[in-house]
């Protein structure tokens, strides 16, 4: 396992291994196996980003599930670029279900929010958003955070899932990049 990679033009130091990402992802399964005991939630992910995440969740969940997927982009390198654009659109119809959001990484929210927007007018029953990773320091909105797998500063990251321009994702561990 490499301490240091280098991404593009970045250098990324190693911050959380693969064993910590999956003893979090355990702890998240168990809370949504929980609450979800006597349902058949809609698992709507989020791609590129949480198809890692959502892999190793799904294999711990032990409720019946149907699984959907978006494609949302707001980032431009390091950046945010405020604003959300759906690539991929929903096809489900969420009539009365009850939809769990998969995602990578929650931080300013925006991402979260547009689908909380998207997923408004579906007739859903209820909605919540498990996410890998969540920086606080960057969440300005109001909308509740229901499971979470990693509480970390903000700081740009890549690895497991997570990307610098469309690289990185490939990693099993967390890399923070080195300023």
């Amino acid at each position: 396992m490499q301490d240091t990679i280098q991404v593009l033009d970045k250098t990324f130091v190693k911050y959380i291994t693969d064993a910590q990402i999956q003893e979090a992802i355990r702890k998240v399964a168990e809370q949504i196996n929980e609450d979800y005991k006597d349902d058949n939630p809609v698992i709507l992910i989020t791609l590129n980003g949480a198809v890692f995440f959502a892999v190793d969740l799904l294999k711990q969940l032990r409720i019946p599930c149907r699984i959907t997927c978006v494609k949302l982009a707001s980032y431009s390198g390091m950046q945010s670029t405020n604003k959300v654009q759906s690539l991929i659109g929903l096809t489900e119809d969420l009539k009365d279900e009850r939809v769990l959001v998969v995602e990578d990484i929650i931080d300013t929210g925006r991402t979260y929010s547009h689908i909380a927007e998207m997923l408004r007018d579906t007739g859903l029953r209820d909605m919540r958003i498990a996410t890998l990773t969540y920086k606080p320091d960057a969440y300005k909105l109001e909308l509740p955070i229901h499971y979470v797998g990693l509480t970390i500063p903000n700081k740009f990251i890549v690895g497991y899932g997570l990307d610098y321009n469309g690289y990185g994702r490939n990693y099993s561990d967390i890399y923070q990049v080195i300023e």
